[in-house]
């Protein structure tokens, strides 16, 4: 009976060791990533942050090395294999957002594994039971951080920022850029399929107009519920995070505070500055629970615009700008028709991107040239493509 307690000692012995071997390794290999991109960064706001994490990580790693201490076991050494230097490889051949983006991930991995550890700790190990608590907490401080870091901005998005800033326009404003895309996207999709269809066609106007009007109302259709489902989810989803958020808040005031005050110390404060400053968000619950959900997804209070509304300007100004190219073709046919649709489409095309660049900040004509240059390319090869395709059938 006492060698059947004593294996199964040594198994819960052996378990242990394994998993404190495979935190200090995540560590120290995170720490080293972390300093490996603080490197390269030329951003000091953001140098100083990634250097941060890497100290926090290194902390973490000598806690498991006194707990290794503890146990009786050596502090292992990561060998230097194929998969870790591949790791690296890729750190810096895919970028630093990338690579931060991928920290992000691992940062979540780790917060969830630690909040796992923790809840399977047995009774009477108290200290491990708070470290693993401290050490979740700074994983997802620093998820929140690198996420922080680097924005998700497309084209579509930065114009929407920038929309923002005006504050006359406030959250509603952007139904401009549904409108200056809306109209862009019609003449770009309905022109190419004009030239393509002339193309092939040997310029007949009857097949013209009905490929014409029937790209305008599926380009029309598709762009406004594209940004009716756009604006409709952006909002539940600020709903559903600013719920779970609240939840939290309500839960574990303490726990999120203590979080709140990691993530301000990350940012370069000290960590009494950022003690004071959580403990001041935590009197009130709501600004503690806008204060999580922006520094988590940057979601901040603001009014949403009607998905209806949105809906209506993208489908509408996609419906102006597809008809343009088709204009000519309901006055005259042949050559003639292509050479004109041709020419106020361009004319079109360099209209729309002088507009875009009063909200851009670029210079109009600059943004006008880029958008004429699109246009001129885009017929070019479809009326190629088109007359290949007619030369086949």
């Amino acid at each position: 009976m006492k060698t059947n307690t004593d294996s199964g000692e040594q198994q819960d012995r052996r378990q242990k060791v394994e998993v404190v071997k495979r935190n200090w390794c995540a560590e120290v290999e995170t720490a080293e990533v972390y300093r490996e991109l603080a490197g390269r960064e030329l951003d000091e706001k953001r140098k100083g942050i990634l250097l941060r994490m890497a100290e926090a990580e290194e902390r973490h790693a000598r806690r498991w090395e006194k707990k290794l201490a503890d146990l009786g076991e050596p502090v292992p050494t990561i060998p230097d294999s194929l998969g870790r230097r591949l790791k690296h490889w890729l750190n810096r051949a895919l970028g630093t957002d990338i690579a931060i983006r991928r920290m992000e991930a691992a940062e979540e991995k780790h917060e969830a594994e630690f909040r796992d550890q923790r809840d399977r700790t047995l009774a009477g190990e108290e200290d491990v039971k708070d470290f693993l608590r401290e050490s979740a907490l700074e994983e997802k401080a620093h998820a929140r951080a690198l996420q922080s870091m680097v924005p998700q901005l497309g084209p579509r998005a930065v114009l929407d920022t920038i929309l923002k800033r005006e504050r006359w326009h406030g959250r509603g404003g952007s139904w401009v850029a549904d409108a200056i895309y809306g109209v862009n996207d019609g003449l770009g999709a309905v022109f190419g399929i004009v030239s393509g269809v002339a193309g092939a066609t040997n310029n007949q106007q009857h097949y013209i107009l009905i490929s014409g009007l029937a790209g305008m109302i599926a380009s029309s259709l598709s762009m406004g519920a594209g940004a009716y489902l756009a604006v409709k989810s952006e909002a539940e989803v600020y709903e559903a995070e600013i719920a779970r958020e609240k939840e939290e808040v309500e839960e574990n005031p303490e726990e999120e505070i203590e979080e709140m005050s990691l993530f301000y110390q990350l940012q370069g404060f000290n960590p009494e500055e950022a003690q004071r400053m959580a403990e001041r968000l935590g009197e009130n619950p709501d600004q503690l629970v806008q204060a999580m959900a922006q520094s988590e997804l940057g979601l901040s209070e603001h009014r949403f615009p009607s998905p209806w509304k949105s809906s209506a300007s993208a489908a509408i100004s996609t419906a102006i700008g597809a008809f343009i190219p088709i204009i000519p073709f309901f006055f005259m046919s042949g050559m003639a028709a292509v050479i004109w649709a041709f020419a106020i489409s361009i004319i079109a095309h360099f209209a729309v991107g002088a507009v875009k660049s009063l909200i851009t900040l670029r210079s109009w004509w600059a943004s006008g040239f880029e958008m004429t240059m699109v246009g001129v390319i885009e017929a070019a090869v479809t009326y190629g493509l088109g007359l290949a395709f007619g030369a086949i059938s």
